[in-house]
């Protein structure tokens, strides 16, 4: 699975799927877990956006590892969790993160 950051300010980065499928994900949040590196994101919709979309959004949970490319510049890349165990641990987790989060938001 590649990915590319589109946007630095907004964490956005397209995911390109072994089908060749792309889709544009928004990293929410990063966080380590038994020494791995995990990432928090969601889809991605510049028309949400626009729009002012305030509704639900789904979170998924993925693996990031530090890669160096052919030029030696370090990249993360995200892997899906194929876990099933270790991704409801991990979404368990995150969302605590996410609850958290919130609360101190609203202080």
């Amino acid at each position: 699975m590649e990915n590319e950051n589109l946007n630095p300010e907004r964490d956005l980065i397209e995911i390109t799927y072994e089908d060749g499928t792309t889709h544009t994900q928004e990293i929410i949040d990063y966080f380590f877990y038994n020494g791995q590196e995990y990432a928090i994101v969601s889809d991605y919709d510049e028309e949400d956006e626009a729009e002012g979309f305030e509704g639900t959004v789904d979170c998924y949970i993925m693996r990031v590892n530090s890669i160096t490319d052919e030029n030696g510049e370090e990249l993360d890349e995200f892997e899906p969790i194929e876990d099933p165990a270790l991704e409801e641990r991990l979404l368990a987790v995150a969302s605590q993160r996410l609850s958290d989060e919130e609360e101190a938001d609203e202080e």
